[in-house]
């Protein structure tokens, strides 16, 4: 990958297909599944003894879902304790579904690389999102998604955040307009969780988000949202997205630009520390 490359939308064609899970994830799923009805829960009951919600119960015996360590060892307890899930556990690979055709190399890329940036100016950037902010945000689709298209999104916008901490020595950098911070998406109650999600991501060592002032009179971001990454060889790739397509820019010399426009972005922005107190400061208003 040595020149720009584009993954064009096509509608109806190959690039709109969404991926099928892993075949180690449905069998996963489906071992889950069947033991919990051997025991004779519903998805609500098993939720409440291994303390996750229904929908993410649904979404792991679909094999939408990366379980975590914690999943694992719950059900293992809740369903007999006969090994079966840590045992298979082991073998899960990660599945590509509910991401966006054009979006699924560079999120293969994100998890190797040894940083990543990101500059939004439409909502909270999708590593930074709440399961309920994620939510609206796929509620607000047009066409409408279906249930269980919905839960498929979330699933995997949820399941893609586990890389903040899954990667503690790669370096994540977010700027995020004020704006975005102070729209009521979904409601107050959404704010108010996603907000408190943001600054719990904010607390970890690897992680720095700065938010742009709506009144300032500089600003390097103007030609929309922007990612950019670093991968371990010490190539650095950008990628740009619009409606319903993006572009991975993997060109050295306009890559090189994006990166430089990003450095100043971030000069511009307030500060870590500063962000932070703006960000504690609006959740204490609602």
């Amino acid at each position: 990958m040595t020149t720009d490359h584009v993954e064009p939308a096509v509608p109806g064609g190959e690039c709109e297909r969404e991926p099928d899970p892993s075949d180690s994830l449905r069998t996963f799923g489906a071992v889950v599944q069947a033991l919990r009805e051997h025991a004779g829960l519903s998805r609500v009951q098993f939720g409440e003894l291994v303390r996750y919600s229904k929908h993410t119960v649904e979404s792991v015996e679909l094999g939408r879902r990366m379980p975590d360590a914690s999943f694992v060892e719950r059900a293992e307890e809740a369903l007999g304790n006969t090994g079966a899930l840590r045992h298979s556990a082991r073998f899960l690979t990660r599945g590509d579904a509910g991401l966006a055709a054009w979006f699924r190399r560079w999120a293969r890329l994100e998890r190797t690389a040894v940083s990543l940036g990101t500059y939004e100016c439409r909502l909270v950037p999708g590593l930074l999102q709440s399961e309920g902010y994620a939510r609206a945000v796929f509620e607000t689709r047009i066409p409408p998604l279906s249930g269980e298209q919905m839960e498929a999104q979330v699933a995997a916008r949820m399941e893609r955040q586990g890389l903040i901490r899954e990667l503690p020595n790669t370096s994540f950098s977010f700027v995020m307009e004020e704006c975005i911070v102070q729209r009521p998406l979904g409601g107050e109650h959404v704010l108010r969780d996603q907000l408190d999600h943001i600054l719990d991501l904010a607390r970890l060592r690897n992680v720095s988000v700065q938010v742009m002032p709506t009144r300032t009179v500089s600003h390097e971001g103007l030609d929309g949202p922007l990612a950019l990454l670093e991968t371990p060889e010490g190539r650095s790739l950008a990628y740009s997205e619009g409606q319903e397509s993006g572009r991975l820019i993997a060109d050295p010399k306009q890559a090189a630009v994006l990166h430089r426009r990003y450095a100043t972005l971030r000069a511009q922005a307030l500060t870590p520390h500063d962000s932070v107190g703006l960000l504690e400061r609006i959740r204490g208003e609602l």
